[in-house]
């Protein structure tokens, strides 16, 4: 299913296209954004960023609008016609936008540290080693970003995040032995935030259900459960419930193969102590 990234444009157009019509027929139907959303029983800004082009019109809603607002199908073939696997443009934009808005996150990490746990010398070092190189302005415009989307868990009412990391990245130097100290307290710092967790899966493991590599799993405020999956010449949303579920069940495998929450503190408080 992995499949590189096409054209902006192209994507970002067609989904917008899609919302105009949604739009259109909507007042066609004598309908507001708010009428329509509680006719649908879900929120108005889910109606409007649809109409915008800022969210993906899932095939079971467009099925639902085209007999509501009798639009003969032409809404369910726009979603099944749109240039994406899964109906979803693959940015990473739109990943930003939907983990600003999730409810609930969880976080598989095997290689290097999950962007919202990263400090910001050690998100340049990572940027730093991208091939082909980022100048040193694009280190820092995507090192402020990342640190941008860390707002998240802080907001009064943060979502519920999990995150799971391979024990073998706390131990790799990226930015050198200052950089991962400093690294390692902030995972440590970070533990103590509310409706957050943070497990380590050991080296030592004899089962480990990520071998096939990270994975992010994602529920927006209207209870839509998405996953997103980023490799090293592609990134792909993942919207249909059976593989969404087989990556609930990886994750949830995990969890239960990693170090508990409070046995993490304690290894990382070891590493601290070693230093």
């Amino acid at each position: 299913m992995t499949s590189r990234k096409p054209p902006r444009k192209k994507n970002v157009s067609a989904m917008k296209m899609l919302g105009v019509q949604l739009g259109t027929a909507r007042r066609a139907a004598g309908h507001t954004q708010g009428s329509l959303a509680r006719e649908l029983m879900v929120d108005e800004e889910t109606i409007a960023s649809i109409e915008q082009g800022r969210r993906p019109l899932k095939p079971d809603l467009a099925e639902v609008l085209d007999e509501l607002l009798e639009t003969k199908g032409l809404l369910t073939a726009g979603v099944a016609n749109l240039p994406e696997i899964d109906q979803f443009p693959m940015w990473a934009e739109l990943y930003v936008e939907h983990e600003r808005e999730a409810i609930a996150l969880s976080l598989y990490a095997n290689q290097v540290l999950p962007g919202l746990l990263q400090t910001e010398e050690y998100a340049r070092a990572v940027l730093r080693e991208r091939v082909p190189a980022y100048n040193e302005d694009e280190v820092e415009t995507r090192a402020a970003a990342r640190m941008g989307r860390q707002d998240i868990l802080h907001r009064k009412v943060p979502p519920t995040v999990s995150f799971v990391v391979w024990e073998p990245v706390l131990h790799l130097e990226v930015g050198g032995p200052k950089v991962r100290v400093e690294q390692l307290r902030r995972l440590r710092e970070s533990a103590e935030l509310p409706g957050l967790s943070v497990q380590f899966l050991p080296l030592a493991s004899p089962s480990h259900a990520g071998l096939d590599g990270p994975f992010v799993l994602l529920e927006t405020p209207d209870h839509q459960h998405l996953a997103y999956i980023e490799g090293q010449r592609g990134s792909q949303w993942v919207s249909d419930p059976d593989e969404v579920s087989i990556l609930s069940r990886k994750y949830a495998m995990l969890r239960a193969q990693a170090l508990t929450p409070q046995e993490s503190k304690g290894l990382l408080d070891r590493l601290l102590g070693d230093q």
